[in-house]
């Protein structure tokens, strides 16, 4: 099971470091999650629990489950539904809640993990940093009794979960909540879906006219596209020189693509 907020307030930690792409991001890491968790041998079925209809519909493309989070009561109350809902679909069934934003997860190394998890009747891998969690497991006819949130690391271990001890499956403990975070995961190599959506939100600055405080970008792709003194003043810069890597924002698509703000690149 994978949980996800609605996109308008999913990884609000990451807003200081993109801006208004937070919302596309938290999308691309879901997509690159249930993608890279449906590739794994191990998983049978993905359950997204969300009650945001344009994440659901990108990810039942995937081959997802959709769940309504009819409890709307938090994290761990969607999880146990989730959990609920997929047994009432496959009785008996292991199950296993997943984070959200593990956009460099790979199939092998959660494959590792789930097999490492299947010996115990609960268990859990802690994130990288320690201090959370990013995946609990639960054996047939067992509860899974989520505890995440905050220090889930020594809330699960207090209520009787294994804690799975594995070196080398960073991707499946790399979650991102902040630009370090992303920047590592990029790093560790994420997936097509927050590759592709991180290429849009970067560019190289082209021309820079310090009267106007107008000018323009290159894409990676070699496209011009110009910015006007808003998009400048919104990225809170005093100077542009023509090379600079920067994070852009924009509107729109194709010819109607407008940049909304401009800055060095920072994630």
């Amino acid at each position: 099971m994978v949980p996800l907020k609605p996109l308008a307030a999913a990884k609000s930690r990451l807003a200081s470091a993109v801006g208004a792409s937070r919302a596309g991001l938290a999308l691309a890491f879901a997509q690159d999650t249930v993608a890279a968790a449906l590739a794994c041998a191990a998983v049978a079925d993905v359950v997204v629990v969300t009650d945001d209809a344009e994440a659901g519909k990108e990810l039942a493309r995937l081959g997802a489950r959709i769940v309504p989070d009819a409890p709307a009561a938090g994290l761990n109350a969607a999880l146990a539904h989730g959990a609920r809902e997929m047994r009432r679909a496959r009785p008996g069934a292991a199950v296993a809640a997943l984070n959200a934003d593990l956009p460099a997860l790979r199939p092998p190394e959660l494959l590792r993990v789930l097999e490492a998890a299947s010996v115990f009747p609960r268990a859990f891998l802690a994130d990288a940093a320690g201090i959370g969690t990013t995946l609990l497991s639960a054996a047939p006819d067992v509860e899974l009794a989520p505890s995440f949130g905050g220090p889930s690391r020594a809330r699960h271990s207090a209520s009787g979960a294994a804690e799975i001890a594995l070196a080398d499956v960073e991707s499946v403990r790399r979650d991102v909540d902040t630009g370090a975070d992303l920047r590592t995961a990029l790093a560790l190599g994420v997936g097509r879906h927050t590759a592709r959506y991180s290429a849009r939100m970067q560019a190289t600055a082209y021309t820079y006219d310090s009267q106007t405080r107008s000018g323009s970008v290159l894409l990676d792709d070699g496209t011009p596209v110009p910015f006007e003194a808003p998009a400048f003043d919104a990225g809170g810069l005093r100077l542009l020189r023509p090379g600079q890597r920067v994070r852009i924002e924009t509107d729109g698509e194709g010819p109607a693509l407008r940049i909304t703000l401009v800055t060095l690149q920072t994630f």
